[in-house]
């Protein structure tokens, strides 16, 4: 070989080599192979799901610090996540995928913001730290299956019929605590006759208010809901009361205080009225008897 030629195909090597050293140093020591490999992974796209900030357990009302936006492969993503519609693919067939996620969301949130959509929804099924959220996870309010959800365990659901006038007025809103209370008549005698006595008992005390109407919670800044129809969250004992109540008068709810959360919940003892009545003196004189009535 021509040492002309050699000499140049020498330096050339020792370039090389010494630019393949400068290039690792300045990317931190890493090799300049393994960084072009990386690259591409890199650009993949990516788009935003929402997912569980924490472990939510069956029950849990979400609200907006349960949840938090996270990128995730855009080929990755099910149909059924819930997106922002960020950063998706450009191929045909991810171009499809998109289109079903957008539509999936768009059913369950209606439009909105898929972060403020899920607030105030129940989880069904257990959600761990950093699982996408997905309708069958949770039920929101007017969906199926949310009161059966939002009751306690052990509980049932029951509704009695309400009027303005029955529920304060209106005030009475999801979630607060009520007594029921049951109006009937009652019998007696007095003066020989048969006089008639409304008698008012409370049935029921501090029971949840799971809805009214069809409605399992206030409208933003809304004081008072107008209904006919309020569902609370009795015991199975407690059910059979109230039953046996609406059967012979109708009932009020009385709203209780926000402090009385803790205290005793259900049936009241039964507490019996008695009517007035005449106690009856005989006085026997010279073979004759006379009765006379005393009022206690």
């Amino acid at each position: 070989m021509n040492p002309v030629r050699l000499l140049i195909v020498l330096v050339a090597a020792v370039s090389a080599i010494g630019l393949a050293v400068v290039m690792q140093r300045a990317l931190g020591g890493k090799p300049a192979v393994a960084t072009a490999i990386a690259a591409p992974a890199s650009s993949r796209p990516m788009t935003q799901v929402l997912v569980a900030k924490r472990d939510l357990t069956i029950g849990t009302r979400l609200t907006g610090e349960d949840v938090t936006w996270q990128a995730w492969p855009t080929e990755a993503v099910n149909a059924a996540f819930i997106t922002n519609g960020a950063a998706l693919p450009k191929p045909e067939g991810a171009a499809k995928a998109k289109a079903a996620v957008a539509n999936a969301a768009s059913d369950m949130i209606g439009g909105v913001d898929p972060a403020k959509a899920v607030e105030g929804a129940i989880v069904r099924d257990p959600i761990l730290t950093g699982e996408p959220i997905t309708p069958r996870k949770i039920v929101r309010g007017g969906d199926g299956g949310y009161l059966s959800v939002v009751l306690s365990p052990g509980k049932r659901a029951m509704s009695v019929p309400v009027t303005s006038e029955t529920a304060v007025g209106g005030f009475i809103l999801p979630g607060d605590r009520v007594d029921v209370l049951q109006t009937r008549e009652a019998s007696g005698s007095s003066d020989g006759g048969s006089d008639k006595v409304l008698i008012a008992e409370t049935i029921l005390q501090n029971v949840r208010v799971l809805a009214l109407d069809q409605s399992t919670a206030a409208e933003k800044d809304a004081k008072s809901i107008v209904a006919a129809t309020a569902t609370i969250e009795v015991a199975p004992a407690d059910a059979e009361a109230l039953t046996r109540a609406k059967a012979t008068g109708p009932v009020t709810l009385a709203l209780r205080a926000y402090t009385d959360l803790g205290g005793p919940s259900g049936a009241v003892g039964r507490v019996e009225h008695k009517v007035h009545e005449e106690a009856v003196i005989r006085i026997n004189r010279g073979g004759q008897t006379t009765n006379i009535p005393v009022r206690p």
